[in-house]
């Protein structure tokens, strides 16, 4: 399993883009856990909102360009990347540490000219399982993201060539990914310079 990168508290505190304090997201956490007893059911209760509810930027071709989480809460849309923000902002704001992973993944297996991005998810401190990473990206055809601890169901399996699951647990998004977001305003601008890193 992927290690934390930082020290616990790192994992539950607010910050700029995982606004967990922000009054609409701290109210939709509590909706969520409301009726919950475990940390486990209100972790599936908020995957299931994020996966489900907040549509993902590209598969929708949907505007604007969200970040921070009160921003994908507000708009109900995101890249994975602001998707996971979301995730781990309601996931902190119900006292439960999560943090971000990243894969590096082809980005369309069927072109001859390859070209890889980083695909984010989230990572989730449970206390009968330890850290286990969910993906809300949200399902299409040939993806099905699930909460089955302790097994991953993951939405996307790393399998070619220049793929890789890069390690840590962050507690912060990113400068690579902040960069894009900010950068770009517009769905399709963002599709089109996705961030990478180098192996």
């Amino acid at each position: 399993m992927l290690e934390p990168l930082s020290p616990l508290a790192a994992y539950l505190a607010p910050s700029a883009w995982i606004d967990s304090d922000h009054p609409a997201v701290a109210a939709k956490a509590a909706a969520l856990a409301a009726g919950r007893v475990t940390d486990a059911a209100m972790t599936e209760a908020a995957f299931v909102f994020v996966r489900d509810a907040i549509r993902h930027s590209a598969d929708y071709r949907q505007n604007p360009v969200t970040r921070a989480a009160s921003e994908v809460l507000a708009h109900g849309t995101g890249y994975c990347y602001a998707k996971a923000h979301l995730l781990v902002a309601l996931l902190r704001a119900s006292g439960i540490p999560a943090g971000l992973c990243y894969q590096r993944l082809v980005l369309d297996p069927g072109n001859d000219a390859t070209r890889y991005c980083l695909h984010c998810l989230a990572a989730v401190r449970l206390k009968d399982w330890g850290w286990y990473r969910i993906d809300p990206r949200g399902n299409k055809a040939g993806v099905d993201a699930r909460f089955t601890p302790p097994t991953e169901r993951l939405a996307f399996p790393v399998t070619a060539p220049g793929e890789v699951d890069l390690p840590g647990i962050h507690a912060a998004p990113l400068p690579v990914v902040m960069e894009a977001l900010t950068r770009h305003t517009t769905w399709n601008a963002l599709y089109d310079a996705l961030p990478d890193v180098s192996l």
